[in-house]
């Protein structure tokens, strides 16, 4: 059987497209059978067709000639067509046919990988354009520990979808209209009469001008009232009151940018504000389908199995997130054309993410079951805990600034870099790039490498280590891959050309299969919307490649040196791709 081009590198794809073959021999008459295929952890082989049982069960009464599930696996391995990728399978207890790889197809897989790319091994999902909404931070407001879990959750997941050939509008929904800007507003005012030459040094410390400005509105009711006819004056357009609001705005944006800077993290925004003119036009639709009821003064949509109404205008009149979300849902679907539209935000919205995605498939902008396209889905991720289990705050309980907590992964990874012997020859450009890349990149690995439900305790000594699950130990771990290439003296590209890969060692061979799954594993992560699934491939491929390929292989000066060097670039290669997914930048030398 010819090899599925589309999925090149996508080995339990492969074995789906043979299977598939077999299981309309085996059981012609039974229609919606796919192809249960799983990578195997057992000794008998290195995937699995779990499909017999399942036959089994529907086909039991039915005249036919199988006595059980194994007797239905047993013909499932008969009716195989001949490929190049199976070298021998054999059926285990209740039906399971185990497959063993032919290790020359793994090789012969590896070295054209090598030689056309690892883009060629990347997923194909069954969605074109897809909107990630992450980060979000509220103007005037400083960024926080969970604005940082939203950035980079969020970069991780579009840099996954992107490389699986999908088209992702990466949204930075910033909070950026609201109640809050008439106290801001009138606060600048009192404070420089001129607000044109306000500048960021004028107002300083945004969040000390956001507080002081709450202060006043809280004990000042003149102040009160002229920060809530500001903001009727605002939402009114007048020219003044605009330029105020896009000053405070982009005074904000230059911290966010800080940020975003140091974390290599490119969004676009499309803040509340850009979707408060559709708000109106959304909300009639909706009315017109009989959606919206009057309840307590407030209009509102009642949804399914929850028993408070989603509240779309205030008893006030004003808007609220609901209606924002709405506007900016249609949006998404309409103007945008998104098939798949992902939030992530704290566990803590889940609520209100379940009722506002329900009042859509009342409308019918979402399907009704959920599963299919276009869909909408809430990537909830939880706190960051203190090594004291609490929040994560500094000693005087006020949030963390993100960019000294960068900063200070950045020195501290300096420093630790300084002491080492090898550091004493670089320069200090080198030095200042390698700290970047491993204090960035192992605040970013400590948070991804966690299911993102759970909460994590933040701590730099852990997430700075060299041993253990972290970004210190994979990226030292790919260096020293470099240096064995380096070492050899030998052209890694002509290799690639005139070598071959050999997977003759039990070794060597658990090294290539490990290879082979990082599509699937990509894949998985994906359709799942879990980072921390491909952190855990990354940090096994990088306990492979040291535990048992480095340490019963030699390398350079054996007779399989060509072969093995290629095996060494091909794990480069990966590590480099699972690095640029999860957002941080490869060390070449340590």
């Amino acid at each position: 059987m010819a090899v599925d081009e589309e999925n090149v590198g996508n080995v339990k794809r492969q074995l789906a497209k043979i299977f598939e073959v077999s299981l309309k021999t085996t059981v012609p008459d039974e229609t919606d059978v796919e192809p249960l295929i799983a990578a195997c952890t057992g000794k008998f082989g290195d995937y699995q067709c779990n499909n017999a049982m399942g036959i089994w069960s529907k086909i039991k009464g039915k005249k036919t000639e199988f006595k059980g599930p194994p007797s239905v696996g047993q013909a499932i391995m008969k009716n195989l067509p001949p490929s190049e990728i199976i070298e021998s399978c054999s059926v285990a207890g209740p039906g399971f046919v185990n497959v063993v790889l032919s290790k020359d197809w793994m090789a012969h897989s590896l070295q054209r990988m090598l030689i056309d790319g690892i883009d060629t091994w990347a997923p194909r999902l069954p969605v074109k354009r897809a909107v990630v909404d992450f980060s979000s931070p509220n103007i005037a407001k400083e960024m926080h520990v969970g604005h940082l879990r939203s950035t980079i959750i969020g970069d991780t997941l579009a840099r996954m979808l992107e490389f699986s050939h999908v088209e992702v509008l990466r949204r930075n929904h910033v909070g950026d209209w609201g109640t809050q800007f008439g106290m801001l507003i009138e606060f600048l005012f009192e404070k420089f009469p001129n607000p044109e030459n306000v500048n960021e040094a004028a107002i300083g410390d945004l969040q000390a001008f956001y507080k002081a400005s709450k202060q006043k509105f809280d004990s000042d009711p003149e102040f009160k009232q002229t920060a809530q006819q500001a903001v009727v004056r605002l939402q009114g357009g007048e020219a003044k009151y605009r330029k105020a609001w896009a000053k405070i705005c982009e005074i904000s944006r230059t911290e966010f940018h800080r940020v975003y800077q140091r974390l290599g993290v490119h969004l676009e925004e499309k803040g509340e504000s850009f979707y408060n003119p559709y708000i109106p036009g959304v909300l009639e639709k909706l009315n017109q389908q009989g959606l919206i009821e009057e309840s307590e003064g407030a209009r509102v949509i009642f949804v399914e199995g929850v028993n408070i109404p989603l509240i779309v205008v205030k008893s006030d009149g004003g808007y609220n997130y609901a209606s924002t979300d709405l506007a900016a849902l249609w949006y998404r679907l309409n103007e945008e054309k998104a098939e798949w539209i992902i939030y992530v935000t704290d566990v803590g919205q889940q609520q209100h993410f379940d009722m506002f995605f329900k009042a859509a498939k009342r409308a019918g902008w979402l399907p009704a079951d959920g599963a299919s396209y276009p869909k909408a889905t809430h990537v909830g991720f939880g706190l960051v805990l203190g090594e004291d289990g609490k929040r994560f705050r500094t000693r005087n309980t006020e949030v963390v600034r993100l960019v000294d907590l960068l900063d200070e992964a950045k020195n501290r990874s300096k420093s630790a870099l300084i002491e080492r012997e090898t550091a004493k020859d670089w320069s200090e450009e080198e030095i200042e790039k390698t700290a970047e890349a491993v204090g960035y990149g192992a605040v970013k690995y400590a948070d991804l490498k966690n299911n993102r439900l759970t909460n994590y305790t933040f701590n730099f000594d852990q997430m700075l280590s060299d041993k253990g699950n972290t970004a210190v130990y994979l990226l030292y771990a790919h260096a020293r891959i470099c240096s064995i290439i380096r070492k050899s003296g030998k052209d890694i590209e002509e290799l690639k050309r005139a070598g071959k890969i050999v997977l003759d060692h039990q070794d060597e061979r658990a090294l290539g299969l490990h290879l082979l799954q990082f599509s699937e594993v990509v894949e998985e992560a994906c359709t799942n919307l879990l980072p921390n699934v491909l952190c855990e491939y990354l940090y096994n491929l990088s306990e492979i490649f040291t535990k048992k390929f480095y340490s019963n292989c030699q390398v350079v000066g054996s007779p399989e040196e060509t072969s093995r060097l290629l095996l060494c670039e091909a794990t480069a290669t990966v590590m480099r791709k699972c690095f640029y997914l999860l957002g941080i930048v490869p060390v070449y030398k340590i």
